[in-house]
């Protein structure tokens, strides 16, 4: 391992540099130019990505602890129990500087006669519509646990929220008991207005205001409630019962995940010592476990569906999205590609046309064949209906669906089981990996042979994040790169054979070889005296291994350019190690998720879009596909969003060593990259 000399080790833990991604977001949270509401929401998802990093990092980490094992050379020269620490530090400081900017968005809200208020709050025109939604509405969702000595405490929910409640007995002794917060019902309550006024309860405060009524049948003095919440190991644990089926096993999985190990202790810092101390004895909390005081509401995930109260003017801007040039969703897509390829950019363009391609497929007579694969879908997923459409009009569909995709799993195994049903063939992806493709390939009778069309993408195959989430969608009839997609179906069915791949860099056979060998192509280039350039977009970059060439890349002279929305174990900048590399990373309005490899090739640019970020699961652990670009139109068109998004001089973050997301500031007129990016399609439209 090359070492620098200023640090022991030359690269940014993964746990740390994904902390401060979340940083990032919380920024997004505190800056004053979101859209007031859109920054609730922001906290929201800076909550919930809290919790699934308990769930998955956190949990990893702590059962390196408890195996007994340093972990120093996996976790980036930090020794695990030390990691532990410093995670919880970091987390602490961060939760509190998240209830400070909700203290502050709280008083804007006020600002816009928006009002939050709290149980002790309530005037008596709202007493009577609380009162009526509660007995209603609440009361019937509750599920109350009273506690004592000689009753084992049931296992709480993974990620719940529940209200701990003291109440001190008139004989003096003290009863407890938990109200686990539904997560059945929205979690604000929005009350009757008053004039221009709105006013919000939140349902932890609507079940205070109702303590009385819920415990009525006990003889207390006084009664306090405080929140407390406990997340879980999210791996899944699968048993080895021959007589299940792989959907049965994960479905049972899922749901042992609510069991699971226990990895953070979440509480509200005013609740009194000898409750928490109760709770914590009960519930097995020990000291290495994260135990992280906070505010009086958890599950702060819940604000990213505040709701809207009809204020357009506090929310973001809805775009439209835009068509893709030359190609027309009424009339036929398969004639349109079969002339040229198109390129998708959600969510500039509209995800209508991957429905509309496999709706036009279910119906085709000339269609014969379609295979996809799946691994994320939305809840209520059009693409799932076409395929079980076509399945119903005698197309052979085969299906590879990832029940394994992480925290979807349930929504994945309905539809399994629903295209099982109308005789879709499935496939369970392959034994130790996980298939993260995106990818389709249609084979449909020409003149009496079969030819292929399908596409290629960079994320998932689901309407609801197509709205939210930055990919790239490649839509060709490129005999050569379907060739390809096919023989990995093949791999699919019969995976002790390996298979050769002309076009598409394929996860586990040979992505690393082949990236490496690009990158040397520049490597080369430079030491010839000409240019070397490399540029880079992805969610994350965390293997060493991917990270010790692109710094053997700058110091040969290779200029590289990255642009990193998520976790970042690179550290650029450094002299006689990365003086070469520029990494960015850009949060905004949507979630960045394309992934682009852009290799200067001493001009003749080659350039793949993938599903693969360069993290050592992706490589070696998954089935993952890089795409070639053979498009020049389309070559240039994605080299054009790229410079747009390397230019961003408002929601760009640098990356660096001092990991303190300071923001890109330069004197160049200013540009907002999603804002222009979308500008750029609709001129496209317009040219």
């Amino acid at each position: 391992m090359t070492k620098s000399e200023s640090q022991e080790y030359i690269y940014i833990n993964r746990e740390i540099s994904w902390l401060q991604f979340n940083a990032r977001v919380l920024q997004e949270a505190s800056d004053e130019t979101v859209p007031l509401i859109e920054r609730l929401r922001f906290l929201g998802i800076f909550s919930n990505n809290l919790d699934e990093f308990f769930k998955v990092r956190y949990a990893t980490v702590k059962r390196i602890v408890e195996a007994g094992k340093g972990g120093k050379s996996e976790l980036g020269g930090i020794r695990a129990k030390e990691l532990l620490e410093q995670i919880t530090e970091i987390v602490i400081k961060q939760q509190s500087k998240s209830l400070e900017i909700l203290h502050t968005i709280g008083l804007r809200l006020e600002d816009e006669n928006i009002y939050v208020i709290n149980e002790e709050q309530i005037d008596n025109s709202q007493h009577d519509f609380i009162k009526k939604y509660f007995i209603q509405t609440v009361s019937p969702a509750l599920v109350t646990i009273i506690l004592n000595d000689s009753i084992v405490l049931p296992n709480l929910k993974d990620s719940a929220a529940y209200l701990a409640v003291k109440m001190l007995m008139t004989d003096g002794s003290i009863q407890f008991a938990l109200i686990e917060i539904p997560k059945t019902i929205n979690r604000f309550v929005v009350l009757p207005k008053q004039g221009d006024k709105r006013f919000i309860i939140m349902i932890d405060d609507l079940i205070r205001h109702s303590l009385s009524d819920i415990f009525n049948i006990f003889d207390y003095k006084s009664i306090s409630a405080h929140m407390i919440k406990i997340t879980r190991d999210g791996e899944l644990d699968f048993e080895s019962d021959l007589s299940k089926s792989f959907i049965e096993k994960i479905s049972d999985s899922v749901k042992h995940r609510e069991i699971g190990e226990p990895v953070r202790f979440v509480y509200d810092k005013t609740i009194d010592d000898d409750t928490l101390q109760y709770l914590m004895s009960k519930m097995g909390i020990d000291t290495t476990d994260s135990i992280i005081p906070g505010g009086r509401y958890h599950n702060r995930r819940d604000y990213m569906s505040f709701p809207s109260l009809g204020r357009k003017d506090l929310l973001y801007d809805k775009i439209e999205p835009l068509p893709i040039k030359g190609l027309s969703l009424e009339a036929s897509i398969f004639k349109a590609i079969k002339k040229k390829d198109y390129l998708l950019y959600a969510p500039y363009h509209t995800f209508s046309y991957v429905v509309k391609f496999l709706r036009e497929a279910a119906l085709d007579p000339a269609v014969k064949t379609i295979k996809i694969t799946i691994y994320r879908l939305a809840q209520i997923s059009h693409i799932a209906s076409s395929l079980i459409n076509a399945a119903i009009n005698g197309k052979s569909v085969t299906v590879s669906i990832e029940l394994r995709a992480r925290f979807d799993e349930q929504a994945n195994i309905d539809y399994a089981q629903q295209m099982e049903e109308e005789g879709v063939n499935l496939i369970f992806g392959v034994a130790g990996l996980k298939v993260h493709s995106k990818m389709c390939v249609i084979e449909r009778e020409e003149n009496k042979k079969l030819k292929r069309y399908g596409f290629v993408s960079t994320g998932n195959f689901n309407e609801s994040t197509a709205k939210i989430y930055t990919d790239y969608t490649l839509f060709t009839s490129d005999q050569r790169i379907l060739k390809d997609v096919n023989k990995i179906f093949s791999f699919f069915e019969t995976n002790y054979k390996i298979y050769r791949y002309k076009h598409l860099i394929t996860s586990p056979h040979n992505t690393q070889k082949a990236i490496f060998k690009l990158i040397d192509t520049e490597i080369e280039n430079v030491k010839k005296g000409k240019q070397g350039l490399i540029k880079l977009k992805m969610n994350s970059i965390s293997s060493y291994k991917m990270v010790d060439k692109l710094y053997e890349a700058s110091n040969s002279g290779v200029k590289i350019q990255m642009i990193i929305r998520g976790l970042c174990c690179l550290v650029p900048g450094i002299k006689g190690m990365s003086e070469n590399i520029e990494v960015i990373s850009v949060i905004d309005k949507f979630l960045e998720h394309s992934r682009v490899y852009i290799f200067g090739n001493n001009g003749d640019t080659k350039i793949y879009i993938s599903s693969a970020d360069w993290m050592t699961r992706n490589i070696d652990n998954r089935v993952e596909v890089s795409c070639p670009i053979y498009d020049e139109d389309i070559k240039q068109e994605i080299l054009d969003t790229f410079d747009i998004c390397w230019n961003d001089n408002v929601k760009a973050r640098l990356l660096n060593e001092s990991q303190e997301n300071e923001y890109k500031i330069n004197d160049k007129p200013k540009v907002r990259s999603q804002f222009a990016t979308y500008d750029y399609y609709l001129n496209k439209i317009k040219g």
